[in-house]
């Protein structure tokens, strides 16, 4: 696959708005009602001294805090982040991220290693649970918290219906070596209730088993994840250096290498057997920048570093954006909420024909306009590690 650009305007003048608005050939069904879509843009703009170190311009177009969004999935890279984290702090001769983890009675499963690679190549759900166990849902949030990652909370799992009480519970874990027991966690309740102090209610609808609501969805029990907190969590892993010391996780050399490798990897050339049929998990299955999370194959000069989220009309990503060939490289976050009909769960949203070509072409355009851009110092990649096979 090629990248070409379909815009013709690709002048920077400094206004997210300008640039949106001056596309309409990609943009027009969107902002002709930003505020129906919940839009929010925030783009990062990345320039190297001689010594190659970066300093960073950001842009934003309605961002706002405030205006919720379901965040989804994009709640695994943090958490991915925080369980190799912890495993660095426990310090368990033996014990390591490819360190089989069982939970509750168990006699099967997988490393923390292997799940933070399926969350981070396919977004996998139930990977993303096994982590929620083994970290705690408290020690999660207030890790989060402590960094700075305002308006954050995750405080439930993903795919299965539990409510606030139970997802305040995590069951017992062991790390084991055949049949040794490495390190053994015992269950665990958080004190805090995660809540949202006041309801957020959105739409008009909601489908509950078999029945039609008539009435608004409130999310103040689902996760939360803001914009500016998503961006922050991607510049703090492939920036630490430049991030204020308490946002900066606490991973090793190795963990960052291993975490690049998987968030700008893809599910084909991973070598996990269930992730070979390119068909079901093309290039492009988890980059809706630039490729709309279906392009068959990426080019090799193009890396991206990200997690998307989407559920209940919301898409959401968040990423580190690079072409090897042309020295460009910038931070995007955005989302976008597709649900004209304002009814959750009924798997009735316009995602393929409005949310995934708006973010496609958002990273697009903003590609053209870095493909434009003079830079006094062509970066260097080489700390990234991550050329294609």
């Amino acid at each position: 696959m090629i990248l070409t650009a379909c815009g013709e305007s690709t002048q920077w003048h400094g206004s997210l708005e300008d640039l949106l608005r001056a596309q309409p050939e990609r943009f027009a069904t969107v902002m002709a009602d930003p505020q129906k879509y919940r839009v929010q843009v925030l783009y990062t703009q990345i320039d190297r001294d001689a010594e190659n170190r970066p300093q960073f311009r950001s842009y934003a177009y309605r961002l706002d805090d405030s205006e919720y969004f379901y965040p989804a999935s994009t709640v695994k890279l943090p958490t991915a982040a925080v369980a190799l984290e912890k495993l660095n702090e426990l310090g368990v001769d033996g014990l390591t991220r490819d360190t089989v983890l069982l939970s509750g009675e168990a006699t099967t499963g997988k490393s923390v290693g292997r799940y933070v690679r399926e969350v981070l190549l396919v977004s996998d759900n139930e990977a993303f649970n096994r982590l929620y166990e083994f970290i705690g849902q408290q020690p999660l949030n207030d890790r989060l918290a402590g960094m700075g990652f305002d308006g954050t909370r995750i405080m439930h799992r993903l795919e299965i219906a539990l409510g606030v009480e139970e997802n305040r519970h995590t069951g017992p874990v062991r790390f084991v070596d055949g049949d040794t027991v490495v390190y053994a966690q015992d269950a665990a309740y958080s004190s805090v209730n995660l809540t949202a102090a006041q309801p957020i209610l959105l739409g008009k609808a909601e489908i509950v088993g078999d029945e039609r609501l008539q009435r608004p969805k409130d999310f103040a029990t689902k996760n939360a994840y803001p914009l500016q907190a998503q961006h922050d969590v991607i510049k703090a892993l492939m920036f630490p250096d430049t991030v204020d010391e308490r946002m900066r996780f606490a991973l090793g050399e190795d963990d960052y290498g291993f975490l690049y490798r998987n968030m700008s990897g893809y599910p084909g050339d991973s070598g996990i057997a269930e992730y070979a049929d390119r068909e079901r998990y093309p290039d492009g299955y988890v980059k809706f920048f630039l490729f709309g999370g279906n392009a068959p194959e990426i080019p090799d000069n193009i890396r991206i570093f990200n997690k998307v989220g989407d559920a209940y009309g919301f898409l959401t990503d968040a990423a580190y954006i690079v072409d090897l060939d042309n020295g460009v490289e910038f931070l995007l976050a955005a989302t976008i909420f597709t649900n004209a009909n304002e009814t959750f769960n009924d798997d009735t949203y316009e995602y393929d024909e409005t949310g995934l070509p708006f973010l496609r072409d958002l990273g697009l355009a903003l590609y053209e306009v870095e493909l434009g851009r003079k830079r006094p110092h062509v970066p260097d990649f080489s700390w990234l590690g991550v050329a294609r096979d």
